[in-house]
C-alpha cells in the first residue's frame, strides 16, 4: 500500500496518486502518518459525489474508527487538521446552519471596495521593504505576508501580524513534531482577540462574529477565527506563488498574459486547475456502509478529499495541460455544504497581489536555474520553498496610492527614501551631475497594439525610458 507521507510523496506527490489511479482506479487505499489506512479519493465525480452527499459522508472524526480504537491518537502529526472542533466544516445539519451562518453573516458584511483598499495597502507596503534593493523571494517576501496582513486587517487583530505568526501557520499544517505548538500559539493569540473584542466590539470581522445571531461562544469563534484564517493563508499564499512561478517560467503563458489573450484572474483561475493550494483535505468519514469508486467503504472508514488528482482526472480532463479558461468546476474551494464561503476574498487577494507585484516589478526574472527551484510537500498542500527573482531597483511608492510603475532610476542617480537624488559629485564631472527632477524628460508612451495588455504596454514603456 502506498503511502503519502515519506520520501516518494515528499519528491513527487502527484506522481504517487497517479500510481494509484493505475493500480485501484478512482478510489484507492493509501496510508497516511504513522501508517493510518485511509481511502485516497481520486475521481473527479467521485470527490464530488463524496463531499455532496450528506447522507453517507461527514467530517466530524469521532466517527473514524481509528480514533475510536486507538488506532490513530490525538498526538497523531495531523490532529490539529481533523481533530474535532466545535466549527463549520466538522458539523452536520442544524448545527452546521447555525456554525457556517454566524460566518457567511460575518463575511457578507465585508466591503469589496475596502477589502480592495486594504489589499492594495498591503501590497505596496510588503513591495517597498524590498523594492529598492533589487532583489527578493517571492514565496517569504511577499506571498507568505500578504494574505496573512490581509486577513489579519480583515479580522481586526492587525497587531498580531508578525514573522513568527507567518511560520506557525505555515507549521501547523504540515504535520511536523511542532505543529501542534504552533497550532497552540495561533490559538493562543486568536482567543485573546476574541475576548478583546468580546469586551470592545468593532466594526471587523471578529466583532461581527460574535454579534452573529448564532450567538457563538469564546470557543466556536476562536476555532472559526483559525479556520478562516489558515484556509485563506495558506491557500493564497500558495496560489500567489504557483502564479508568479509560472509567469517567470513559461514563455507561452508569459505570452498570453502579456499579449491580452489571458486575464490576471484568468490565470489565477488556470492556477486554481493545475496547481491547487490545497491538494487533498483530510478527511471524510463514512457514516453507513457504502461503495464508492468500486470499492467497498465500510462506515467509520476515513476518506482523503483529493482535490488535486481529481483537478487532472482523465474522466473530465483528458489533456492536463489544456487551458481551462472560463472553467471554475476544478476542487480547489471544495464543493457541497462545505464549500469555502470566502472563496471570493482568497481570489480577490491573489488578483490584486499578483497584478501589483508585475505592475511594480515588470522586469522581474527568476534569479537561479528552473531546475533548481524546490518545493515541500504534505499530504495537505505542496508549496514553493523559494523562488528568488531580481529586476531594477525602484522607489518606494505610496501605500495609500495604488500599485503603479515608474520608471528606475537613471544610472546617474540613486535611490534614497523613494526620492531620486543627484549622485555624488566626486563620482561625476560637474557637466554629468543629475538635473533637477524638473529637467528630467518625460517618457514617450508607446502606442499600444492590437490585444497588448496593460502589463506589456507599461512594461514597453519602461525599456522605453
Amino acid at each position: 500500500m502506498r503511502r503519502l507521507y515519506g520520501p516518494e510523496a515528499d519528491t513527487d506527490l502527484a506522481a504517487v496518486y497517479e500510481k494509484l489511479r493505475a493500480e485501484h482506479g478512482s478510489v484507492a487505499p493509501a496510508l497516511i502518518h504513522d501508517d493510518v489506512r485511509v481511502w485516497a479519493v481520486l475521481g473527479h465525480g467521485e470527490n464530488l459525489h463524496m463531499v455532496r452527499t450528506t447522507s453517507q459522508y461527514n467530517r466530524d472524526a469521532r466517527n473514524w474508527t481509528a480514533l475510536k480504537n486507538g488506532t490513530v491518537k490525538l498526538t497523531h502529526p495531523l490532529a490539529p487538521v481533523f481533530g474535532w472542533q466545535p466549527i463549520c466544516s466538522m458539523a452536520e445539519g442544524a448545527e452546521h446552519l447555525r456554525l457556517r451562518g454566524a460566518v457567511t453573516h460575518a463575511l457578507e458584511i465585508i466591503d469589496h471596495r475596502s477589502l480592495r483598499r486594504a489589499i492594495n495597502k498591503a501590497c505596496q507596503e510588503i513591495i517597498n521593504r524590498f523594492s529598492e534593493r533589487g532583489t527578493c523571494d517571492v514565496v517569504s517576501d511577499f506571498a507568505e505576508h500578504l494574505p496573512m496582513m490581509v486577513m489579519l486587517d480583515i479580522f481586526g487583530a492587525s497587531e498580531a501580524y508578525s514573522e513568527r505568526f507567518v511560520q506557525a501557520a505555515r507549521d501547523m499544517i504540515k504535520g511536523t513534531e511542532t505543529a501542534i505548538a504552533s497550532n497552540e500559539y495561533i490559538m493562543g493569540i486568536l482567543m485573546e482577540a476574541t475576548a478583546r473584542r468580546r469586551a470592545d466590539p468593532e466594526d471587523d470581522f471578529i466583532s461581527r462574529l460574535i454579534a452573529a445571531p448564532a450567538a457563538l461562544s469564546d470557543d466556536e469563534v476562536g476555532q472559526h477565527l483559525r479556520l478562516v484564517l489558515i484556509a485563506a493563508y495558506e491557500a493564497t499564499a500558495n496560489l500567489i506563488a504557483n502564479v508568479l512561478r509560472t509567469v517567470l517560467t513559461d514563455p507561452r503563458f508569459r505570452a498570453q498574459l502579456n499579449g491580452g489573450q489571458m486575464t490576471v484572474p484568468e490565470a489565477v483561475e488556470q492556477s486554481l486547475w493545475d496547481e491547487p493550494p490545497f491538494s487533498a483535505m483530510v478527511a471524510y468519514y463514512a457514516k453507513v456502509d457504502t461503495e464508492l469508486g468500486g470499492q467497498h467503504i465500510r462506515a467509520g472508514d476515513a476518506l482523503i478529499f483529493g482535490i488535486a488528482p481529481g483537478n487532472v482526472d482523465p474522466a473530465v480532463r483528458p489533456d492536463p495541460t489544456e487551458h481551462m479558461q472560463g472553467n471554475r468546476s476544478h476542487l480547489a474551494f471544495g464543493g457541497g455544504p462545505h464549500e469555502c464561503p470566502g472563496q471570493d476574498i482568497g481570489r480577490a487577494i491573489a488578483d490584486i497581489g499578483v497584478d501589483a507585484f508585475l505592475m511594480r516589478l515588470p522586469d522581474a526574472e527568476l534569479s537561479v536555474a528552473e531546475g533548481e527551484l524546490r518545493w515541500r510537500s504534505t499530504i495537505l498542500s505542496q508549496h514553493l520553498v523559494s523562488l528568488p527573482v531580481s529586476f531594477t531597483p525602484r522607489a518606494q511608492q505610496d501605500v495609500v496610492t495604488k500599485p503603479s510603475m515608474v520608471p528606475p532610476p537613471r544610472a546617474d542617480w540613486h535611490v534614497s527614501s523613494g526620492s531620486p537624488k543627484a549622485a555624488s559629485a566626486s563620482a561625476a564631472a560637474p557637466e554629468a551631475a543629475a538635473p533637477s527632477a524638473s529637467s528630467v524628460p518625460t517618457a514617450p508612451v508607446a502606442a499600444p497594439e492590437v490585444r497588448l495588455g496593460a502589463w506589456q504596454r507599461l512594461l514597453r514603456w519602461w525599456r522605453g525610458y
